[in-house]
């Protein structure tokens, strides 16, 4: 069974007065790893629900292998969901809460324990079967969690937070043996996580939500590297891009700290400049800045900075040597500047290069 496409066209989702998901356009591939990231209350949870059939949508249409499923019941959809809280049945083994799915389909015992065999050996589950899930690991139960949606077979694997519960170093392991299931099966993935690193290992494209509308849909790179807006702009990136406010007139952005030479077309008087903190060079450059915090982290230092008052964080080196209240030179790589339309808040494109 292969891989299907799936489609959201034009969904929106009220709860009484309250609009969760607004207009939401988004055409996945099939065979494609996609995030749905943003904050807490933004909509990527509802959306996804909505796809598995748990939520139906207030207006718009849902497809699946071109198939519009709005009113099809969810064990029809051909799909399968991974939860956050895992959602084992206690009361039966390993071995039968991954065969469950097939019981209910009517599948004879000898093929229901065949299909387990494979995917247990699949996951590494094979010495697990008998053990019942208040005996696994955090890590062991969201494989089986995973096995129970493997063994369906389904067209597209919905995954709601599925590492929230895991620790910093079970979650880098069970990211790498994600990415690793996907590329084997070929399948599509509807992943749902609010951890930018998760999305910005795993996905092919990553769709970043706010406020229940869709905000950006691109690839990894493009969202670090030209983000649509200042939501996106200041929600990618650890630490995120440093937002500077500022005014445009004679071809310049003006702010406290510094003066910009931009050659954009059409350029509003208020607007906001970003720039992520490895394009802030200290130590160099027409500028300066007060040095505030000093963070060291083992192989760099995060430095934050008060620049004509506005805060600007900066990446520096394990050996910076900076302290706290004194003043540094620093410099902006022009070629890395974002500018945005202070009021829309959407990105300025229209612009030649920033001259030094």
């Amino acid at each position: 069974m292969s891989a299907a496409e799936v489609t959201f066209a034009k969904i929106h989702k009220s709860f009484g007065g309250a609009v969760a998901v607004r207009e939401l356009d988004l055409a996945i591939r099939a065979g494609e790893f996609i995030s749905l990231l943003g904050p807490s209350g933004c909509g990527k949870t509802t959306s996804l629900r909505m796809l598995a059939g748990l939520e139906f949508p207030t207006s718009g249409t849902i497809s699946i292998g071109g198939r519009v499923v709005n009113d099809i019941a969810p064990g029809k959809r051909d799909v399968a969901m991974v939860f956050q809280s895992y959602a084992l049945y206690p009361h039966m083994t390993v071995g039968e809460n991954i065969a469950y799915p097939l019981k209910k389909q009517g599948l004879a015992r000898a093929e229901r324990e065949a299909q387990v065999r494979r995917i247990a050996e699949m996951l590494k589950l094979e010495a697990l079967l008998t053990r019942k899930p208040r005996q696994l690991s955090g890590g062991q139960q969201q494989r089986v969690a995973l096995g129970r949606a493997l063994v369906r077979s389904p067209k597209v694997f919905l995954l709601d937070e599925p590492l929230s519960n895991l620790d910093a170093k079970l979650r880098a392991h069970m990211r790498a043996e994600l990415i690793e299931l996907h590329r084997s099966l070929g399948r599509t993935f509807v992943y749902v996580t609010h951890d930018q690193l998760e999305a910005m290992t795993m996905s092919d494209r990553i769709a970043v939500m706010e406020g229940g509308e869709l905000r950006q849909f691109a690839p990894p790179r493009e969202v670090y590297d030209r983000p649509a807006n200042l939501f996106v702009a200041g929600f990618i990136g650890t630490p995120p891009m440093n937002i500077l406010h500022g005014n445009f007139a004679d071809g310049r952005f003006h702010h406290p700290a510094m003066t910009i030479p931009f050659r954009p077309a059409g350029t509003p008087t208020k607007v906001a400049l970003g720039v992520r903190p490895e394009d802030v060079l200290l130590g160099q450059g027409p500028h300066r800045a007060i040095v505030r915090v000093v963070e060291p982290t083992g192989h760099e230092t995060i430095v934050m900075l008060d620049a004509g008052g506005s805060p600007l964080t900066a990446r520096a080196s394990a050996e910076s040597g900076l302290r706290a209240g004194e003043v540094v030179p620093f410099d902006l790589r022009p070629d890395r500047l974002h500018l945005f339309d202070a009021t829309t808040t959407l990105r300025l494109d229209a612009r030649e290069e920033v001259t030094p």
